[in-house]
């Protein structure tokens, strides 16, 4: 780790912003070099302070973190982001650490779990908290949804019926029918609220809330 990591913290809540510059204060390797509370204004802020590590919280009211990491990279090819998250979902963790995030932490972290995230990031590793590990590794090998299965399962989500969802996507209730029984199988569940349960638990789809 660099003798003096310096941190940027992204993120909504004002009470998590709080938490995290309550926990960075008290550490003489770690600096709180600024702060923001939306994604545009964050990005900004990334540009013009280059830190050592950058806490990005997952979603802002008008956007997903996770679509913005691109941007990040493009900036800074050797950019250490860890996201942070309301709740584990594994397809998000996933998406983040192939679009290049360096760790994934959720909101509930314990202090010296969140130090260590930040030491470890800034040394150029990956941190993935253990039980963060453990539901990635509960869901390896899974076959992946294909875009239109994604936007089914985001219509049962949002509470749709087959005939609603065969209207909006020009297609048959039968074809519908066939994506919701695929999306079953490749999820694991028997029915349409199991999927819309586990559709959100996992992050298979974004629900704005």
């Amino acid at each position: 780790m660099p003798d003096f990591a310096k941190v940027l913290l992204i993120e909504n809540q004002p009470l998590t912003r709080i938490g995290v510059r309550t926990v960075i204060a008290g550490e003489s390797d770690i600096e709180l070099v600024g702060e923001a509370d939306n994604a545009s204004e964050g990005f900004s802020r990334f540009l013009e302070l280059r830190p050592d590590v950058t806490i990005l919280g997952l979603r802002f009211p008008d956007s997903c973190s996770i679509d913005d990491l691109e941007n990040y990279f493009k900036a800074d090819p050797k950019a250490k982001i860890i996201v942070l998250a309301e709740h584990a979902g594994d397809a998000e963790i996933s998406r983040a650490l192939k679009k290049g995030a360096a760790g994934y932490i959720c909101k509930d972290v314990e202090r010296d779990e969140l130090l260590k995230a930040i030491r470890t990031v800034a040394t150029g590793k990956k941190y993935i908290p253990a039980d963060i590990a453990q539901i990635l590794s509960e869901n390896i090998g899974k076959e992946e949804l294909t875009q239109t299965e994604e936007t089914v399962l985001r219509m049962i989500v949002g509470g749709m019926s087959n005939k609603e969802i065969a209207f909006a996507l020009d297609v048959s209730e039968n074809t519908v029918k066939t994506h919701n029984q695929n999306i079953f199988g490749k999820i694991g569940v028997s029915d349409r609220t199991s999927a819309a349960t586990t559709a959100i638990k996992r992050g298979l789809v974004r629900v704005d809330l």
